[in-house]
């Protein structure tokens, strides 16, 4: 076990065993403080998270692990384990029993927004909060930059997987943390050497692209993510970088529909929003929480 000092408040990296697999995981605030649960996206890890949990960890629980495929957890061959998002929920819903969190704030980041939701769909009682940042859940927040995946989807044909190849190089990598963000000194170059690092491991590719094909899965679910937000209204914030060249500010605008009282807040920068406006977000996420969770717990 390692550990980092943050102020008075340790960050902790650690494995736990979950389902047959070793996942990874980041943790920092009191073990008895209301929770968060952070769930990264393509092609990150929870080292995403590295900034913002200092930030909200004097308060709150934030635990955030790494997807299988993803940062430091275990990898399995795609031909001996299912690459969907329904087990990847299945694995962090395991996982959230591992470490003892039963009730807990879901933030959730692209491939992160299919995994929390699914969670919430299956334990809503579970699910304290909503807070989606580039999390979609809504059809019209999918860009033009998602038709090659969509023509896999249609035709999941050799060819069509081999188009998708591109998307995992590093120069794809580095313009998911660098598109739209105004000054790209602010953008740290360990983050997107790392993710291509990672995705740069014998056979990730074809986790990947395994991931892509079952994507149209979450798409599917759409219409019950969308039912869950109008029958249990959980408290929702969306924080978006509003130059993501792969999910659309409509995106994030949708929230509302099924929910009025949605919070809906734009950053202008793109897909990585915490690279950039870390502080502006955890000020907000803080007063969002502090009125919905800390103001609840007290009374």
């Amino acid at each position: 076990m390692q550990q980092q000092h943050s102020g008075s408040v340790m960050t902790y990296y650690r494995h736990t065993a979950v389902d047959g697999l070793s996942i990874f995981y980041r943790e920092s605030g009191p073990k008895d403080a209301p929770a968060i649960l952070l769930l990264h996206g393509f092609p990150t890890s929870s080292h995403m998270y590295r900034h913002l949990m200092p930030l909200l960890c004097d308060q709150y629980r934030v635990v955030a692990p790494d997807l299988p495929g993803f940062g430091f957890s275990d990898t399995p061959n795609h031909k001996n384990f299912a690459y969907t998002f329904e087990h990847l929920a299945q694995i962090i819903y395991h996982f959230t029993q591992a470490v003892d969190l039963d009730r807990y704030a879901v933030y959730v980041f692209n491939y992160g927004a299919p995994v929390g939701l699914r969670l919430a769909l299956t334990h809503p009682q579970q699910i304290t909060a909503l807070i989606s940042q580039n999390g979609n859940a809504y059809e019209e927040g999918l860009s033009e930059a998602w038709n090659p995946i969509q023509r896999y989807w249609h035709n999941p044909t050799v060819e069509n997987r081999t188009a998708l190849r591109n998307f995992l190089k590093f120069d794809i990598t580095k313009f998911q943390y660098t598109h739209g963000v105004r000054d790209t000194s602010l953008i740290a170059p360990e983050a997107y050497f790392l993710d291509q690092a990672l995705l740069d491991r014998p056979d990730n590719d074809e986790i990947q692209l395994d991931l892509f094909l079952d994507y149209q899965s979450n798409v599917g679910l759409y219409p019950k993510f969308q039912e869950y937000f109008r029958t249990h209204r959980p408290p929702t914030l969306a924080v978006w970088g509003n130059q993501d060249p792969f999910f659309l500010p409509k995106g994030a605008e949708a929230f509302k529909r099924d929910n009025p009282n949605a919070e809906i807040h734009f950053f202008d920068t793109g897909h990585f929003a915490l690279e950039t406006h870390v502080n502006e977000i955890a000020s907000i996420i803080r007063s969002f929480l502090s009125r919905h969770i800390l103001q609840r717990t007290s009374n």
